[in-house]
């Protein structure tokens, strides 16, 4: 796994960490294979999953088959037989809280007391490795908090972001859908694969959803909601970017289709699939 290199190679590698398709790639293969979808059929598409076999399975139970083959494999054989983890049903409980957390904050200590509400309880450090593997395997990436103000990464309370969303589909098939969070994954793994350092701003009261750090040190603020056309909504997505008092760039993102371009005193709106769409 990604956190054994170091160890096993001291140095003497170069690590190359791939994603699954951006929108921008599965939009253009089905250009290349002339399949006329429009944008927001393809975009529905795409939430089922990224990964590149996906594109060839158009039937749920075959996509469902393929996803349950690669959680298996991950699960089973990068974390369970690296770790020698006797009891897979609390690792799954485990995933299963990040997975229904994606976009919250999560503590070790609220997963712990979750695992104590049913009775299973288990350690701190148990947790804490069990975490480390599941992003070592890199099925989840963590965003750790930065206070804006400060210049400084906070230790406490990071948010987790799946490699795939159709993967969280598949393994929370009773979840009730956050459609919000979803797209919020969405535009983490965009930041991640643009070369992107991503954290979760904090200034003063207030969460900036990510504060993206380019190779030259450049910042990058950003909003994501579902839609901003009520006036409460825009008002409150527009206030943490508001707050921040140095002038790199900020942007809000959201799938409205009205008025998706506007300027809010230098605070860019930009539609969610236009921004995955264009460098």
């Amino acid at each position: 796994m990604s956190g054994e290199l170091s160890t096993l190679l001291s140095g003497r590698y170069i690590e190359l960490k791939m994603l699954p398709l951006s929108f921008k790639e599965f939009v253009l293969w089905h250009k290349q294979n002339n399949l006329s979808l429009n944008r927001d059929e393809l975009f529905n598409k795409y939430l089922k999953s990224s990964f590149p076999f996906s594109l060839f399975l158009e039937d749920n139970q075959e996509r469902f088959d393929y996803l349950q083959g690669i959680y298996s494999t991950v699960v089973l054989n990068d974390i369970v037989r690296r770790l020698r983890i006797k009891d897979v049903r609390i690792l799954e409980r485990v995933i299963h809280s990040l997975f229904s957390s994606i976009g919250s904050l999560v503590t070790v200590n609220r997963i712990k007391n979750t695992f104590v509400s049913m009775n299973t309880p288990i350690s701190n450090n148990t947790l804490d490795s069990y975490i480390g593997a599941i992003c070592d395997a890199m099925i989840m990436y963590e965003a750790k908090r930065y206070d804006i103000q400060r210049r400084a990464l906070l230790s406490t309370q990071e948010k987790y972001y799946v490699v795939d969303v159709g993967l969280r589909q598949f393994f929370l098939r009773d979840h009730h859908e956050d459609f919000g969070h979803v797209i919020e994954n969405i535009v983490f793994l965009e930041l991640l694969r643009r070369s992107n350092k991503v954290y979760i701003g904090k200034t003063g009261k207030y969460e900036v959803d990510f504060v993206a750090v380019n190779p030259n040190q450049e910042i990058t603020y950003y909003q994501v909601a579902l839609t901003t056309l009520d006036e409460k909504t825009l008002e409150r997505e527009l206030r943490s970017l508001r707050s921040i008092k140095d002038h790199y760039q900020k942007y809000l993102l959201t799938l409205d289709s009205v008025n998706p371009t506007a300027n809010y005193d230098g605070i860019k709106k930009i539609n969610i699939m236009d921004w995955l769409l264009n460098e």
